[in-house]
């Protein structure tokens, strides 16, 4: 067996464990990790600024070095969200469905652990964290595979999680992370369905698309965010400003940051009238179409095709005109990757035909992409956004890390 096939092995044993541990055991285990990730802070921070020097010195972007970095208020922001998911309620167990039949056999569907779920993400180190314990909550295991800029503060994590799951009698293999961070034990997991039950990617658009598209272990689709905000003829512009604002700077490397913004020529100057003194705060670079470039000057660059299909992580805004809603319907549902679209508009009927149109996990009127959040949305913590349509959709909780099983009871019965 290969490394890595020892440690699903591994995975699986323990998963068996963890479906049959009680809400109060899991809590305890999610507790006694919140409370070791504050003592040992200083362990996690060293290996993370270690992480952090060699990524700026290999030239990562301010805006994912941002994503990479840790500080003592993250490390406490990433300890009060396992609290909070261990003060959630447990999923396992619950009884989703029953059915009485005619010949007296009683049927319960009830919500079961997916089992061993992989992860494969990359920069951020509080994703380690937010991934593993919402999995154990649901009564799962995991293995976890974070990309080489985050080696060092992953592997403290996972030593930090693992001490404090002996420590209340769980399984420490219930969370392992691969260590090799090469492009071939990344492979080797998306081919380990003897022992993986789902693999979940999060991370850009280029690695989201390898594994869906090489994996033999079925996987769900997260993460890919090109989103847009429409502008209409009909937008209180003020409030498009801030919307899109906010959208594009809050913190432009997530995944429900605002890539392109789309306007109705007949306010396309008038929004930028509002917009640019926001969007120049951040020195927001903007590649536009022959239209917005006229209005704009050299303030816009002139934007060519594969714009309207990047997701930059930066802080950089596509811009394009149309003539119509169903003009921006139709371009969105061209380019977007169905995570997250705006409308702004005073026009209930018009924001009525967009919110119906646009297919998307998460659709918005008058309101910041910036909210497609488990937390925002008041569903508590995620493992990640779904773009896809089987299974799951939109922020992903603890029920989406289930599945179900129908327990049948009779009394001899026989077909």
């Amino acid at each position: 067996m290969t490394v890595l096939e020892m440690q699903g092995a591994a995975a699986k044993k323990a998963a068996q464990a963890m479906a049959l541990a009680g809400t109060e055991t899991k809590n305890k285990a999610l507790l006694a990790i919140a409370d070791a990730l504050i003592a040992r802070q200083d362990e996690w921070l060293s290996a993370n600024a270690e992480d952090y020097e060699a990524a700026k010195a290999g030239g990562m972007n301010a805006s994912m070095l941002d994503r990479l970095k840790l500080t003592k208020e993250r490390v406490e922001g990433v300890a009060e969200g396992v609290r909070q998911a261990a003060a959630l309620p447990d999923p396992i167990g619950k009884v989703t469905k029953t059915i009485d039949r005619p010949n007296g056999i009683h049927i319960e569907q009830r919500r079961v652990p997916l089992g061993v779920i992989g992860m494969i993400f990359e920069a951020r180190p509080n994703v380690a964290v937010d991934a593993a314990v919402l999995c154990l909550k649901a009564g799962n295991a995991c293995i976890l595979r974070g990309g080489k800029e985050s080696i060092r503060s992953n592997m403290c994590a996972e030593a930090i999680m693992r001490g404090a799951l002996e420590s209340v009698g769980l399984p420490a293999d219930a969370v392992s992370l691969v260590h090799d961070t090469s492009r071939e034990s990344a492979k080797e997991l998306m081919h380990l369905e003897k022992y993986i039950d789902v693999l979940i990617p999060r991370g850009g658009a280029g690695l989201i698309r390898s594994v869906t598209k090489e994996a033999s272990v079925p996987t769900i689709r997260t993460g890919e965010g090109i989103c847009h905000v429409y502008v209409d003829s009909e937008a209180d512009l003020p409030m498009a400003a801030k919307i899109v604002w906010n959208a594009k700077t809050q913190r432009p490397s997530v995944c429900n940051a605002v890539e392109c913004v789309v306007l109705h020529k007949s306010i396309a100057e008038a929004f930028f009238n509002e917009a640019l003194p926001l969007l120049d705060e951040k020195n927001v670079e903007i590649r536009a179409d022959a239209k917005i470039c006229n209005i704009l000057g050299t303030r816009a660059k002139e934007a060519s095709d594969e714009d309207w299909d990047t997701e930059y992580n930066d802080y950089i805004l596509a811009a394009k005109t149309v003539t119509s809603p169903q003009e921006a319907i139709d371009f969105i549902n061209a380019h977007g990757t169905q995570h997250s679209e705006c409308i702004v508009t005073e026009n209930a009927e018009t924001a009525a035909l967009f919110l119906n149109s646009v297919d998307a996990a998460a659709v918005y009127w008058n309101a910041s992409t910036r909210f497609t959040d488990g937390f925002e949305f008041g569903l508590g913590a995620e493992i990640g956004i779904s773009t896809q349509k089987l299974h799951a959709r939109g922020p992903m909780g603890l029920e989406e890390l289930t599945s179900w099983k129908y327990v049948v009871c009779g009394e001899g019965q026989i077909r």
